[in-house]
């Protein structure tokens, strides 16, 4: 299974800061130790043209340049450095990347599945970034994934319709707002009610939880989530944001569900692609375990689930 990473592009944070960016060459770390079966390569860099299918210009070139405003970079919550730049264009890279294994194209088959070991920057507006996030990776692909549909498909074929199933704790509001008048673009969000951000745009299906939610409740509302998504929508492609923070050890996530619970969640999303043969791109999202071996390990049992659905996909 092929999987991208961008942990090798540094940004450099002030001593103390929250954000527990270890996280990221600790699961390439185990991977590349535990599960051989994963390919990796370095996630290419989204360029300035793929970026502008979801970001404003002006706020691709302030990124690029460290021209942002003190308060829009402060909301983002990274300061701004040449590497912060480059790590949010190979981030938004790495999920274009395995999406476009994941389908394959003219000539090379579809994989099925495939990774980034980062992104999930669903916080990410297009003309603004906040919580961590930069750019949105899961929009940017959506948008590319369907330009190279329509080019590669045959005039008058049906455009190609994507489903943002988003399982991180926090709401997608950016992902939310990006495609508010979208109907080729399906935004799920399961998320803590009262959890950042307070301020939550309209999804096309939220689903608020309650502080302390643990496995059973998460998944009964999981289920009815798919169900109604199939109601509704028929996605010729999955980006999965399989965040580690509704787990019940995490910092900032508020929810109570277990290693098992999580392992169900990622099992229940893979299934319901594999049974349909929709191809799956997945994202790593969030995680701020109070033990940052327990966010890895998380993280680890979604890969270990993937590569048995990769497998399924290529027997």
């Amino acid at each position: 299974m092929q999987a991208f990473y961008a942990d090798n592009f540094v940004l450099p944070l002030p001593p103390g800061h929250r954000f527990p960016m270890a996280k990221y060459h600790l699961l390439r770390d185990r991977l590349v130790s535990e599960r051989p079966q994963v390919r990796m390569a370095q996630a290419p860099a989204a360029t300035d043209g793929e970026l502008a299918l979801v970001h404003t210009p002006d706020y691709i070139d302030a990124i690029s340049h460290g021209t942002l405003p003190a308060a829009a970079q402060r909301e983002i919550g990274f300061p701004w450095s040449p590497g912060m730049a480059e790590r949010a264009r190979r981030s938004a890279g790495a999920t274009v990347a395995a999406a476009r294994v994941a389908m394959g194209a003219p000539g090379r088959p579809g994989e099925g599945v495939a990774a980034n070991l980062a992104g999930g920057t669903h916080h990410s507006y297009a003309h603004k970034g906040g919580g961590f996030c930069v750019f949105n990776d899961a929009a940017v692909a959506a948008r590319l994934m369907q330009a190279e549909w329509a080019r590669q498909r045959r005039h008058g074929r049906k455009p190609l319709q994507v489903a943002i199933i988003d399982l991180d704790v926090h709401q997608g509001n950016g992902t939310a707002s990006i495609f508010a008048n979208d109907p080729s673009v399906f935004t799920l969000s399961l998320h803590g009610q009262k959890n950042f951000p307070f301020r939550k745009e309209a999804s096309d299906l939220d689903v608020d939880l309650p502080d302390g939610c643990g496995d059973a409740a998460y998944l009964q509302a999981l289920e009815h989530a798919l169900d109604e998504l199939e109601r509704r929508f028929e996605p010729g492609l999955i980006l999965f944001l399989a965040g580690a923070d509704p787990y019940e050890g995490d910092r900032l996530g508020r929810l109570a569900l277990s290693f098992d619970g999580l392992e169900a969640r990622d099992r229940r999303v893979f299934d319901w692609a594999w049974q349909r043969r929709i191809p799956l791109a997945f994202a790593m999202a969030g995680g701020y375990g109070i033990n940052i071996d327990e966010t890895v390990q998380v993280q680890m049992n979604t890969y270990t689930l993937a590569l048995e659905y990769w497998a399924r996909w290529n027997p």
